[in-house]
């Protein structure tokens, strides 16, 4: 056997870490989006909403604890994160919250070209060129942040003692 059989994985590089100039326009950009947000009309859980539902697609465990602690701070509940997966099974989410979650799975799985046209169709009927361009800039950015979390293997710290 090589010795490669018996050794550890290599140790992954917080890329975040590694070239922070680089993280540092990732950051901007997503500054410059929840700005571009906000001044489209689209409230702090809809833009939650997008980050938790792209990084459910992603499996992106760091991002997930991140933005669902931000959901819950900016008044989301519970019971809408809890079904937050099968939201299209549910009655708990506006047409709005729907047109922008159809948009954000949409932009995460690009080569899906029906579900883009579907996404697109839903969203002119009730959100404004503003507020789709908007919701797509989410679901891009934290996309972004979903590889270069998954890709550092960044941990999900680990509960603060109450």
């Amino acid at each position: 056997m090589s010795d490669r059989a018996h050794s550890s994985p290599p140790r992954r590089i917080f890329v975040d870490k590694q070239s922070p100039k680089a993280f540092h326009a990732l950051v901007q950009t997503a500054e410059a989006v929840r700005a571009t947000a906000s001044e489209a009309g689209l409230d702090r859980i809809t833009v939650e909403l997008i980050n938790l539902r792209v990084s459910q697609l992603n499996g992106c465990a760091y991002c997930l604890d991140v933005h669902t602690r931000a959901a819950l701070r900016a008044g989301e509940s519970p019971r809408r994160l809890g079904v937050l997966s099968a939201w299209r099974d549910t009655g708990l989410f506006s047409p709005a919250e729907r047109a922008a979650l159809a948009l954000a799975e949409a932009t995460t799985d690009a080569a899906n070209t029906a579900a883009q046209t579907s996404a697109y169709e839903t969203a002119r009927q009730v959100l404004s060129d503003d507020q789709i361009s908007a919701a797509i800039w989410v679901a891009v950015t934290i996309n972004a942040f979903n590889r270069v979390s998954i890709m550092s293997k960044h941990p999900v710290p680990p509960p603060h003692a109450e």
